[in-house]
């Protein structure tokens, strides 16, 4: 396990096991489903790189510079297949999949629904260049 930095305190790691990868992943997903919902556009790349390091703050870990920019392009496309789905273009009803501290809500179907799909993305990830 790699430690890149001290921040606030915490130790920051580039070091994600499966669950971590897909929880962040989930996390950008939902953030692209916000964004879009509230703006009519995707996020931001700065905006992105922003959701990325509240979520790496939170957990002490944080993917690589390749890494990232792979998981902010996988968020988009799927945060685009998911736009299907009317509910999800509610900017009201997607922020409650979010509580107080940006953390996802893992006991709302919508978000473990999300989380499924970015889970199944990601079993072919490394196979990926």
């Amino acid at each position: 396990m790699g430690v890149l930095a001290v921040v606030g305190g915490k130790i920051m790691t580039n070091h994600l096991d499966d669950e971590r990868w897909t929880d962040l992943l989930c996390h950008l997903v939902v953030a692209q489903l916000i964004a879009r919902a509230r703006t009519g556009d995707w996020l931001r790349t700065d905006h992105l790189v922003e959701s990325k390091r509240i979520w790496s703050q939170a957990n002490g870990v944080s993917p690589g510079w390749l890494e990232g920019v792979r998981l902010s392009r996988a968020s988009m496309q799927l945060a685009a297949s998911i736009w299907a789905i009317d509910l999800l273009r509610n900017p009201d009803e997607i922020s409650k999949l979010f509580s107080k501290n940006w953390r996802l809500d893992q006991q709302s179907p919508i978000v473990r629904g999300i989380y499924d799909v970015c889970a199944a993305r990601l079993s072919t990830w490394w196979y990926e260049s």
